[in-house]
C-alpha cells in the first residue's frame, strides 16, 4: 500500500529513518589520510572495491608507502602496481599530476587544509587536481572531513531514479544536488552507507529484491507510480 507524502523532502526523511530502522546508523570514523583516500578514489573508478584496494596496496608497497616516490617514479612502474584496477594507462599519469600539484601548492602530501573550507571550496580545490572528478572529490570530502557533499555511485544513482527522489534518465551529478538539497549534511554520511547497504542486499541492478524492501511504500518502482507507472 502507497504512503500518501506531500513533498519530496518528506520522502527524503523518510528514506533516511527507515534505512537507519533497517540498517542501524553508520558512525562517521574520518580517513587515515586525504592524500591516500584521493589516490584510492582514482584508483576505484571503473573497477570494484577488491582490485582497486589490491591496486592500492600494491602502489603503497611497492614505493615504498612514499608519495615522493611514487610521484618521481617511471609511469612503467607505476602502471605495474595499479594493473588490478585496470584504466592504468589513464590513472598512472593521473596519479602522478595530482601528486605534483598537491606538492607545488603546499609544500608536501597534505590535504588537511580542507577540514577547514567549505565543502563548495574543497570541491573546487579537489576538482582542480588532475584526473579528480566530481564524484572523486565528494568522496573525499564526505569520507575524510565529514563536509557537506553527497558522493553518489551506481547503487544510490539506481535507489533514487526508482524511489522517485530524481527521474529515471537523472544524471548522478543532479541526484547529488537533489539530495544535498533536501537533507542536513549531518544526515550525509548515514545516509550514503545506508544507501549503498541497500543497494547491495536488496534493491541490486537486475532483480530487485522488492518483497523484502522496507521502503516498498513510498517507492515508485514498486508502487508503479510516477515515471515508473505502466512498468509491470
Amino acid at each position: 500500500m502507497a504512503m500518501a507524502v506531500e513533498t519530496l523532502q518528506e520522502k527524503a526523511h523518510i528514506i533516511f529513518d527507515t534505512l537507519v530502522e533497517h540498517y542501524g546508523e553508520p558512525v562517521f570514523q574520518g580517513c587515515d589520510d586525504p592524500v591516500d583516500e584521493l589516490i584510492a578514489t582514482i584508483l576505484s573508478a571503473n573497477t570494484n572495491d577488491a582490485n582497486s584496494g589490491r591496486a592500492f596496496e600494491q602502489l603503497k608497497a611497492r614505493f615504498g608507502d612514499d608519495w615522493d616516490a611514487v610521484r618521481t617514479a617511471p609511469l612503467d612502474a607505476i602502471k605495474e602496481a595499479i594493473r588490478p584496477a585496470g584504466m592504468y594507462n589513464q590513472k598512472a599519469p593521473a596519479i602522478v599530476a595530482t601528486l605534483e600539484r598537491i606538492k607545488a601548492d603546499r609544500g608536501a602530501y597534505d590535504l588537511n587544509h580542507l577540514a577547514q573550507a567549505s565543502a563548495d571550496e574543497a570541491l573546487a580545490y579537489l576538482t582542480s587536481l588532475p584526473g579528480v572528478g566530481h564524484k572523486t572529490a565528494s568522496i573525499v570530502i564526505l569520507f575524510c572531513f565529514n563536509g557537506a557533499a553527497f558522493p553518489v555511485d551506481t547503487h544510490i544513482q539506481r535507489i533514487s531514479q526508482r524511489i522517485g527522489i530524481n527521474s529515471r534518465r537523472a544524471s548522478a551529478e543532479k541526484i547529488k544536488r537533489t539530495w544535498e538539497s533536501l537533507l542536513s549534511p549531518s544526515m550525509f554520511f548515514p545516509l550514503h552507507i545506508n544507501l549503498i547497504r541497500h543497494g547491495r542486499r536488496i534493491c541490486q541492478a537486475l532483480v530487485p529484491r522488492c518483497d523484502q524492501c522496507p521502503l516498498q511504500s513510498i517507492c515508485d518502482y514498486y508502487q508503479q507510480s510516477g515515471e515508473w507507472s505502466g512498468q509491470g
